[in-house]
């Protein structure tokens, strides 16, 4: 299982910038870089723990208020700097994030406009032609997800019991189902959403790759050359491909959610 200390984000992050040239002026919280990756630019983002983030409900890798608004801007930087470039720079958001953080002044200071503002700055960013790709190598929980790297273009995952994804945790989930957690990972077995693992995930038709890896929390020279390919790989997927996800929508699992946008259309 993953864990804070593990701190899998911060050190995928420094495998694949390498010597890139970090951006200052954000959060502890967040580390962001660029470099280069299969012959084009790219900025790297990360979300990492932080023990002395000012908000105490964010400090182990949650994505709480400083984390929504930098990673905002520093979308909105590379949006903005490649502006009138035939070529924008590809994001990739190394996705290692229990939760959006959850806390009082989270909620009076508006925690809900932060991740929103992270949203919209990575969904803008792919529209305008950013290849967006988000690397999951440790938990994808919640609002944190949604917030860095749901967006993006292509989802490429580690093959590891600690990399999950889901709208909340298993203990979390088990209350409000009134369920037990072993009821819990019962159910799961025959509801693919419902599930926390990656193949269930994989069959809703949301990831474009499963990786292997040797070493999932401190990467290896072969990790790091596996995945730079599969990462190399999907970018030039996703320049030949439309900037929209409508890639996601075709698994056997995603069905109803086709149908239903069918039926919407018919109907406006």
């Amino acid at each position: 299982m993953t864990t804070a200390l593990e701190q899998r984000g911060l050190h995928w992050f420094n495998a694949l910038a390498g010597n890139a040239q970090p951006i200052s002026g954000l959060p502890a919280s967040l580390r962001v870089a660029d470099g280069e990756l299969a012959g084009q630019p790219v900025r790297y983002l990360a979300v990492i723990a932080d023990a002395g983030n000012p908000f105490p409900r964010a400090r182990n890798g949650e994505v709480g208020l400083l984390e929504g608004w930098g990673l905002a801007q520093a979308v909105d930087e590379a949006i903005e700097a490649d502006r009138d470039k035939a070529y924008k720079r590809a994001l990739i958001a190394i996705v290692d994030v229990p939760s959006q953080a959850y806390g009082r002044r989270e909620e009076a200071y508006g925690i809900h406009q932060a991740l929103a503002g992270a949203v919209d700055a990575y969904a803008r960013a792919r529209l305008a032609g950013h290849g967006v790709v988000g690397l999951l190598v440790g938990k994808a929980m919640s609002g944190a997800f949604l917030a860095h790297g749901y967006q993006a273009n292509r989802l490429i995952a580690l093959r590891d019991a600690g990399v999950m994804v889901h709208a909340m945790g298993k203990a979390a989930a088990a209350r409000i189902t009134l369920r037990s957690v072993d009821e819990l990972e019962a159910l799961a077995a025959s509801v693919p959403p419902m599930a926390y693992d990656l193949d269930n995930y994989a069959s809703l038709g949301l990831l474009a790759e499963v990786l292997d890896v040797e070493q999932v929390t401190q990467p290896t020279a072969a990790d790091l050359t596996h995945v730079q390919g599969a990462l190399g790989r999907a970018l030039a997927d996703i320049a030949a491909s439309p900037r929209d996800l409508r890639n996601r929508l075709g698994a056997t699992n995603r069905a109803a959610s086709s149908q239903v946008r069918e039926l919407l259309r018919a109907q406006w």
